[in-house]
């Protein structure tokens, strides 16, 4: 990646346009298409809506973004993200990490609001190519969470949300998940920290993370991932995963068994789960592959492991 330094100090700024402009999902224009993220005003939800720029240089489609997430919007049922009260003061860009510097005020937000929030920005700003990560700082120090704990770099996608319902809050979560090696043949464990929709149940995460695949640096994909989930539920210790037709087509160079086992293994590391069963459009006579009896009840393997 280039290297490359900005800082800029917010106080005072005209932004380069004259607001967020939205577009039609139709627009066929040639233009840069972003999502900016919104708080509702029961603090329950993040919402998007499209807009579009025809700037290309990183410094202004920050100062775009930044006007749109500034902006008091129309709607009466969303909130302006960033408000003067948190005291946005200045942002510094060098190696694609992105950091903002918040004055005082911003711990005037309640835990729950200053974590959605947090999520709106991160997930605004991420879309901007030169920006892997972003970090927050507040009153000259590294932002904390709920629990005294540094937050660090973020990105978009630690911030998962259960599309079409509400969230009280997002939650940190820290899963051990288990993705294949290069020779598709055996497993190995990575632990990756999500923020996730506090509707959701980490069985449910687990599954989507593993169907959306592994990050940079932690082993290759084992699942389909036009799998889609169609129930994940647990009694007794027991996790029942339905899953669409899909996962019976495998794309990737990866044993059969190692496709179960990264479901199997990532689910039982969960204190709630000890086996797992699988089942397709809630059918589980079947093989897998003509190898893996899907009937099977499946508990933890460690001999598949690396």
């Amino acid at each position: 990646m280039k290297k490359f330094i900005y800082l800029f100090f917010l106080l005072g700024i005209v932004f380069l346009t004259g607001g967020c402009q939205k577009e039609p999902e139709e627009e066929t224009e040639e233009k840069t298409r972003f999502f900016v993220y919104v708080v509702n005003k029961e603090e329950t939800k993040v919402d998007k809506y499209q807009c579009s720029t025809s700037l290309t240089d990183t410094r202004k489609q920050l100062n775009f973004l930044f006007g749109c997430l500034r902006e008091v919007p129309e709607e009466p049922e969303i909130r302006q993200t960033i408000t003067d009260e948190m005291g946005l003061e200045s942002f510094s860009l060098s190696d694609g990490r992105l950091t903002l510097r918040f004055g005082e005020g911003y711990k005037n937000l309640s835990p729950t609001s200053e974590v959605l929030t947090r999520a709106a920005i991160v997930r605004t700003l991420c879309q901007i190519e030169e920006i892997e990560y972003v970090s927050f700082m507040v009153d000259g120090a590294a932002l904390l969470d709920a629990g005294g704990t540094p937050v660090g770099v973020m990105t978009a996608d630690q911030f998962v949300d259960n599309e079409g319902q509400e969230i009280n809050a997002y939650e940190k979560a820290s899963m051990t998940l288990y993705f294949a090696t290069e020779d598709g043949e055996h497993l190995k464990a990575y632990t990756k920290e999500k923020y996730y929709n506090s509707n959701i149940s980490m069985e449910k995460l687990v599954v989507e993370q593993i169907i959306a695949g592994p990050g940079e640096g932690m082993g290759n994909p084992t699942v389909n991932p036009d799998v889609e989930i169609i129930s994940v539920a647990v009694r007794d210790r027991v996790c029942y995963v339905n899953l669409s037709e899909e996962f019976l087509t495998q794309i990737y160079n990866v044993s059969a068994e190692v496709t179960i086992y990264s479901l199997v293994n990532s689910l039982v590391e969960l204190n709630n789960i000890n086996k797992v069963q699988i089942s397709i459009n809630g059918e589980n006579q079947m093989m897998f592959r003509e190898t893996m009896d899907l009937s099977t009840v499946f508990e933890r393997n460690l001999e598949i492991m690396d």
